[in-house]
Order: structure tokens, then C-alpha cells, then sequence
């Protein structure tokens, strides 16, 4: 189970964008990098290519770029600030995740 997941929350603590706030779009667990909406965006010049090729985007294009899953940290619910994730294990055997600041679900 990981600490961060697709959909959740999180705010930047480190580097250029540090106090922005987006959503998780996507996770790469292998190289630990995620994708967050309107956090490090880049620009990049792209060439058009061959019809059909599914290529909508020619130009200066922007986009956001993965970053490092420690410079973000997950934002708890209730009190609406950064905080840790921990795990509790329920007497049924179910494992969850859960906010250290605040002790909430999540």
C-alpha cells in the first residue's frame, strides 16, 4: 500500500513550486516520481509529425513534469495543513491509511 496515491492531495515543501497545491495524476513507484496538476510546468517545442498519428499538439507546448515523491507531502482533510501518513491495521485485518496530524482516515 502506498503512502500517496492517484487523486489525493498534496502540497509541493520543496524546490521551485514550493507551497503550490494539486492533485496527484500520476505515479510512477519505480523511478518514485508523481505527476501533480499545475506543479512544475514545462515547456517544450513540438514538431509535428505524420497524419494519424495521433499527434494533436504542434508548437510550444506546456505540460507538467513528474517530481520527486519527497518533495510532496499529502493534505490532511481536517485541519487542511501537510501532514505524514502512517497505517493502521482494523481488528478485521484491513489496513488503511492514516493522517498523523490529525489521526483521521483518509
Amino acid at each position: 500500500m502506498e503512502k500517496i496515491k492517484k487523486g489525493d492531495t498534496v502540497v509541493v515543501i520543496a524546490g521551485e513550486d514550493k507551497g503550490k497545491r494539486g492533485t496527484v495524476q500520476r505515479i510512477d513507484t519505480k523511478s518514485g516520481r508523481v505527476v501533480v496538476s499545475g506543479v512544475n510546468i514545462v515547456k517544450k517545442a513540438q514538431r509535428p509529425t505524420r497524419a494519424g498519428r495521433g499527434q494533436t499538439q504542434t508548437g510550444i507546448i506546456e505540460f507538467e513534469a513528474p517530481i520527486r515523491i519527497s518533495k510532496v507531502m499529502l493534505v490532511d482533510p481536517k485541519t487542511d495543513e501537510p501532514t505524514r501518513v502512517g497505517f493502521r491495521v482494523d481488528a478485521d485485518g484491513t489496513k488503511s491509511r492514516v493522517a498523523r496530524k490529525s489521526d483521521t482516515d483518509l
